[in-house]
């Protein structure tokens, strides 16, 4: 009889285990996971602020919108923990496997859950922007907080994405990564830093 395929889920997984694997070099488990994870707290803290937020906003479709797509977004980012892991294995057999051309094949492939990352939290940052207009100042700090930990997910992301596509020979390819990478993050870093002054200003 064959042995079983062991198959393993690291979105269920505690704090420190999820913080052990993300450690350890021989782990499965790689940068677009770990953004993942920063980006699911990131979305949690938003959701708070955002819960906080409808009970004095009745009525509020916006902040009712913003308050039902936090969450949406916070349980998406947790499923991105194992797609990252998913999204590499093509890169893990063709190391083994395969040669050059196998390996440049997959290295694309294997950063979709990064840019996906940075992807939806650049747009759960124009959410909160517009929260920052709703939110009680009791709870601007979290506002604040979510932005800090939504850029360390893009920043991240970002870097991994450019070390993956450095390694491909395809120099336009390299090129439109980097600067697509390079727009992106300036038009987050604009964002976040409205809702951080907000934040500051309100503690």
């Amino acid at each position: 009889m064959a042995e079983g395929i062991k198959i393993e889920i690291y979105r269920t997984k505690n704090a420190d285990e999820l913080t052990q694997s993300l450690a350890d070099p021989e782990s499965r488990m790689d940068t677009g996971s770990g953004a993942a994870m920063t980006a699911a707290l990131s979305a949690a803290l938003l959701k708070r602020a955002a819960a906080l937020t409808v009970p004095i906003r009745p009525g509020n479709e916006r902040a009712e919108y913003i308050d039902r797509n936090a969450e949406i977004l916070r349980r998406y980012m947790v499923h991105l923990i194992d797609e990252d892991v998913k999204a590499r294995g093509p890169l893990r057999r063709a190391f083994k496997e395969g040669g050059e051309r196998e390996i440049e094949a997959a290295r694309q492939p294997a950063v979709a859950i990064a840019g996906e990352v940075i992807h939806m939290m650049s747009q759960a940052l124009e959410l909160g922007r517009e929260l920052a207009g709703l939110c009680p100042q009791e709870a601007l700090h979290y506002l604040g907080e979510f932005a800090e930990l939504a850029m360390a997910s893009v920043r991240s992301a970002r870097l991994y994405i450019l070390d993956m596509s450095d390694q491909c020979s395809d120099d336009t390819y390299r090129y439109v990564v980097r600067r697509e990478n390079e727009l992106t993050l300036k038009a987050c870093a604009a964002c976040a830093e409205e809702i951080t002054a907000a934040a500051e200003a309100a503690v």
